[in-house]
């Protein structure tokens, strides 16, 4: 399954991004509201600067302690973002998040964010893409 197919299937496929400046606190209220586990940094919510998970601040909380919360997200962000095109397999992906120990990947076309990735939405393509060929298969034996 490619990418470009797991992004129409989700409910949301926008990009929930805050721009650079932001305090962690602010980014942490906004993974807690919309129930999600990275923001992405952007100035103008077309191309990603950065990315910041909850992951990122639990690390940095343990770290540095509470005066994390009033620092920019630029401070914490991952400037090195690894990103995917539409036309990348949800196994390629899959297997870059799982190298590289991430779960989340900004899909980039052009230059311009297109729409977000994560570890879960490429296993759940991966799953129903091996039903699809176990139901394939069983038909076959079984002559339907």
């Amino acid at each position: 399954m490619l990418v470009r197919q797991i992004l129409k299937s989700k409910a949301d496929d926008a990009v929930v991004t805050v721009p650079p400046g932001t305090s962690v606190r602010e980014a942490a209220d906004v993974l807690a509201k919309r129930k999600i586990g990275t923001v992405v940094i952007s100035e103008d919510g077309q191309k990603a600067l950065g990315i910041l998970s909850e992951r990122d601040i639990v690390r940095e909380l343990a770290a540095h302690g509470a005066a994390v919360l009033t620092e920019p997200v630029d401070t914490y962000m991952t400037t090195k973002l690894v990103t995917c095109k539409l036309d990348a397999s949800a196994e390629a992906v899959l297997a870059t998040m799982t190298e590289k120990r991430f779960r989340h990947m900004p899909v980039v076309e052009e230059g311009q964010m297109v729409g977000i990735i994560t570890l879960g939405d490429a296993v759940k393509a991966q799953m129903a893409e091996l039903k699809m060929e176990k139901d394939a298969l069983e038909g076959m034996i079984m002559g339907y």
